[in-house]
């Protein structure tokens, strides 16, 4: 499972690269600038691209101006070597971005939207807040560890909880009764989609049901055997275990 969100995490960080290089003013010295950053030779990325290291050097010399395509390449080329590096520099760009990669168990984008009644049945789950409207569709999903969510996230790494868009669910696991991913949900400027509480199996809090009720946010309980059984059922929906974002170099 590691290894997955490993892979979700460079795609993130492909992504905000990629959009640096492509905003900037001069892109190829965007790309030469993330080359040095990760220290690899145009021979290396040329290698991994499956071209020449000429042509590196006239994108980096601005003779060739980069579509998004070959930014794309380009980039994943650089994130590529990193995994076969051991990741040294994604784990400085994650700590600098502020995730918090201890708190998250998983976190994808499903393929296609699907709806909250979908998602019910995805997680073995039960409809504790029955306040919500079927034409909303869920986006993804983020799966954490509740007690080092309260424990150790800030504001800002909070936010990063929500993905690419706030229409996702967030899943709380280990939870004993729910009132304290309900009061932190409360006391957040942003607030997710759907809540998903994972651990009970007899009694939830009242107050977190309440506290569900004044949000305006459905809260599931899911019934799911164990995390591992959850993922797997999750992930149905999103990239499978093997889809890894190394594989868009072909």
């Amino acid at each position: 499972m590691e290894e997955s969100f490993q892979n979700f995490i460079a795609d993130l960080i492909a992504r905000r690269i990629s959009g640096d290089i492509v905003y900037s003013n001069n892109p190829n010295i965007g790309l030469k600038k993330w080359r040095d950053y990760f220290e690899v030779s145009q021979l290396e990325v040329a290698r991994i691209m499956g071209v020449s290291a000429s042509v590196i050097s006239d994108y980096e010399k601005g003779r060739r101006v980069p579509g998004a395509k070959f930014i794309q390449r380009y980039v994943r080329a650089l994130l590529t070597i990193d995994h076969q590096r051991g990741w040294k520099k994604l784990d400085a760009l994650s700590k600098a971005l502020g995730i918090p990669r201890r708190a998250i168990i998983d976190m994808m984008e499903f393929n296609e939207p699907i709806t909250i009644g979908d998602l019910i049945s995805l997680v073995d789950g039960i409809l504790l807040s029955p306040n919500y409207a079927d034409s909303i569709r869920v986006y993804g999903y983020t799966l954490i560890d509740s007690i080092r969510a309260i424990a150790e996230l800030s504001g800002p790494q909070f936010y990063f909880l929500l993905g690419s868009t706030p229409e996702r669910a967030i899943i709380f696991t280990n939870v004993t009764a729910g009132r304290s991913p309900m009061v932190a949900i409360r006391v957040s400027l942003v607030k997710p989609g759907i809540i998903i509480i994972h651990g009970p199996r007899r009694y939830v809090d009242p107050l977190a049901i309440e506290l569900a009720r004044l949000e305006g946010l459905p809260l599931i309980l899911s019934l799911a055997k164990d995390i591992n059984t959850l993922i797997r059922k999750l992930r149905s929906k999103a990239g499978s275990d093997e889809t890894n974002f190394l594989s868009v170099l072909e």
